[in-house]
């Protein structure tokens, strides 16, 4: 499953709000400094879908907030 992300770094609170069906608002504690945001971003939504850290890859835009994400069931 393919899923469209928005990071959020340094936010008060680390959340996920869903957008849209495949549209995600993730909100991480880490800052956006050595791949922090993005490691704390695959923590969290291998929690929302409930599998493991491994099954969630970035497939474009690691270096920007704008992520597509495959989640792997």
């Amino acid at each position: 499953m393919y899923i469209k992300v928005k990071v959020v770094p340094r936010a008060k609170k680390s959340e996920i709000i869903k957008l849209d069906k495949d549209y995600l608002k993730v909100k991480v504690l880490s800052p956006a400094i050595k791949n922090k945001a993005n490691k704390e971003m695959i923590e969290l939504l291998a929690d929302y879908y409930s599998v493991y850290k491994s099954a969630v890859k970035i497939i474009r835009g690691e270096h920007f907030r704008e992520k597509l994400v495959e989640i792997l069931r």
